[in-house]
C-alpha cells in the first residue's frame, strides 16, 4: 500500500472511532511509524496538531447532535469522551466561538471541520540537498528529559532542557567530551521503550553521572542546513511534505536526531537526521 494510502487509512480509523478513545499506536501501526511520526507527518502535512484535528472533528459533530438532533449537552459530551461538561464546554467554545447551550437560539452559526484527505502536490520549487548514511550502533552521554505522548507539549519542554544545561555549564562539559563534532538532540520515541529527549555527544569517555544510551544502527536521511531554530522545524517539515512521500523511503525504526555543528543559536549549522528504510511494493 502506498504511503499516502495508509495515512489516509489512518483518518479513516480516526473517523470510526471519535466517540472512543483513539489509539496513537494503532494509528502508527496503520502508517508503519511509530505513533510518534504519525503526529509529527500529520502536523506537518495538515497544517494543525492531531489532538487539535481531532478535537475539531468531535466538537464538529458535537455540534450536529445539539443543533440538529436535539440531544442534551450531558448526554453529547459523555459521547465525545468528555467525563466533566465543563471541560466539554470549553472544548467546544475553542472551536466554535460559543457555548454549547447558546445552540438553543435560533440563527446561531457553528463551524464544519469535514474530515482531511492526503494526496501528493510535487511543487518542486527550491532544491533539497540530502545523503542516505548508514551507521553502525555508537555510544552516547547527555542529559534527557521525558516526552510527552502528545508531541505539541514537548515544543516547550524541549528548549527548557537546552537553556537549563547551557546555564549550568552541562552543554560545556558535553562539547569537551565529544568524540566526533556536534552536539546532538536525539528523540527516542518509538513505541516500544519510554519517550524522551537526549541533548548528549558521541563519546567513549566515562559518563560520571551523565546517562548513557546507545543509538541503533540504522540507516538515515541526512539534511543538512542552517539558521536559527525554526529554520530547523521549516527544514522538518519540508522533509516530511515535499520529500518523503516521492522519496521511495518510509519512516524507519530508530530515533530523530539532530546535529549541531556550531555553538551560534543565531546562525547554527546543523544536520537532520530521519531514519528511513525503503519503501515496500
Amino acid at each position: 500500500m502506498e504511503w499516502i494510502e495508509r495515512l489516509n487509512e489512518a483518518i479513516g480509523y480516526i473517523e470510526a472511532h471519535l466517540t472512543e478513545e483513539i489509539d496513537m499506536e494503532q494509528l502508527g501501526r496503520i502508517a508503519c511509524c511509530s505513533s510518534y511520526h504519525f503526529q509529527r507527518m500529520f502536523t506537518y502535512m495538515a497544517g494543525v496538531p492531531l489532538s487539535e484535528y481531532i478535537r475539531r472533528r468531535r466538537m464538529s459533530l458535537a455540534a450536529v447532535d445539539l443543533q440538529g438532533k436535539g440531544m442534551k449537552i450531558i448526554d453529547v459530551a459523555g459521547k465525545y469522551g468528555y467525563n466533566s461538561p465543563t471541560a466539554f464546554n470549553r472544548a467546544f467554545q475553542s472551536v466554535h466561538g460559543i457555548a454549547p447551550s447558546a445552540l438553543k437560539k435560533d440563527g446561531v452559526s457553528v463551524k464544519s471541520f469535514p474530515p482531511i484527505t492526503f494526496k501528493i502536490t510535487v511543487k518542486g520549487v527550491e532544491e533539497m540537498n540530502y545523503r542516505i548514511e548508514t551507521k553502525e550502533a555508537f555510544r552516547i552521554v547527555g542529559v534527557s528529559v521525558p516526552l510527552d505522548k502528545d508531541i505539541e507539549k514537548n515544543f516547550a519542554v524541549i528548549p527548557a532542557k537546552w537553556g537549563e544545561i547551557a546555564a549550568n555549564g552541562t552543554l560545556q562539559r558535553l562539547t569537551g567530551m565529544m568524540d566526533t563534532q556536534g552536539v546532538l538532540g536525539i528523540s527516542t520515541c518509538n513505541d516500544k521503550e519510554p519517550w524522551r529527549y537526549i541533548i548528549g555527544v558521541s563519546s567513549s569517555q566515562a559518563a560520571d553521572g551523565l546517562e548513557e544510551y546507545t543509538v541503533p544502527a540504522a540507516t538515515w536521511a541526512v539534511f543538512p542546513g542552517s539558521g536559527t531554530n525554526e529554520s530547523i522545524q521549516e527544514l522538518e517539515r519540508r522533509i516530511v511534505t515535499e520529500w518523503l512521500p516521492t522519496s521511495g523511503y518510509e519512516y524507519g525504526n530508530a530515533p530523530d536526531v539532530e546535529v549541531y555543528l556550531n555553538p551560534d543559536p543565531a546562525n547554527a549549522q546543523y544536520e537532520v537526521w530521519i531514519p528511513v528504510v525503503k519503501r515496500q511494493g
